[in-house]
């Protein structure tokens, strides 16, 4: 790397020179953070198709989450409706306890090792392994969904490295550094991404929040775990984020490691 203090020494600057010359080409994040902002600003078209993958696949993750908290809320406050209408029926018919081994409801006693009736009798394997190739198959399709919008921002990152080689060859030649280009568009891919992550989150919580509401009422709202749902909507939110940051280092180290001479060379 070409020492720059010696060159601003050689040229008659002296230290002040070199102080000065080093402090236009490390910028601060500030300032990184600033062009990145005005870049996704200036290109909103292609931010938008970087988002949309991102508010697709969050949304059908926050779907699946929340699907599972509010069916779960919906059967824990049905299994307490129904034992309360039992209990107040069993009020109602005085409260008694039944004989040694088992009443039926028109008095007749039931031996006590009778066995129940196969048709009555509950099957809790096959419905849990129902339930569990059932997670399985969502698991599965959220992990899918997921690699597939991160291969979407990867390309449309590249798109945008290859839309904007003059003007990244034009900061290397004003004496911006690799590890500052860098900075740019990782900043850049996680404002997109955190844009996107809300709004899929939005968007899939408001689909379930519609469906449960049409079919059970949307009183359905004060029957589920809000706190375990907003642990999978901040959990939603960082996935996304961390996907949209993963897919762009490979286009901004491809953008940093580009020559500024053929950077400005290129036309698009």
């Amino acid at each position: 790397m070409m020492d720059v203090k010696k060159l601003a020494q050689v040229a008659g600057g002296g230290g002040a020179k070199s102080l000065q010359i080093q402090a236009q080409i490390s910028l601060p994040w500030s300032d990184a953070f600033r062009i990145s902002l005005k870049s996704v600003v200036l290109r909103l078209g292609r931010a938008a198709i970087t988002a949309t993958g991102i508010i697709l696949g969050v949304a059908f993750l926050t779907y699946v989450w929340s699907d599972r908290i509010f069916s779960e809320g919906v059967t824990k406050a049905r299994i307490q409706q129904e034992q309360t209408l039992a209990a107040a029926a069993e009020a109602v018919r005085g409260g008694g306890k039944p004989a040694a081994g088992g009443e039926t409801a028109s008095g007749t006693a039931t031996p006590a090792g009778a066995e129940r009736p196969a048709g009555e009798a509950p099957a809790p394997t096959t419905a849990g392994s129902e339930d569990q190739e059932r997670s399985a198959r969502t698991t599965w399709l959220v992990i899918m969904s997921l690699l597939v919008c991160g291969i979407g921002i990867t390309n449309s990152m590249l798109m945008s490295v290859t839309e904007r080689f003059q003007e990244i060859g034009t900061m290397k030649c004003l004496g911006a550094l690799d590890s500052f280009i860098v900075r740019l568009f990782l900043i850049e891919s996680v404002v997109v991404g955190a844009l996107g992550s809300v709004a899929g989150i939005l968007l899939g919580f408001l689909f379930v929040l519609l469906y449960y509401g049409v079919k059970a009422g949307f009183s359905v709202t004060a029957k589920i775990d809000w706190a375990e749902l907003s642990g999978y909507v901040l959990l939603a939110l960082a996935i996304g984020t961390a996907l949209s940051l993963a897919s762009a280092i490979p286009p901004a180290i491809r953008a940093a490691q580009m020559p500024a001479a053929a950077a400005l060379r290129t036309e698009i």
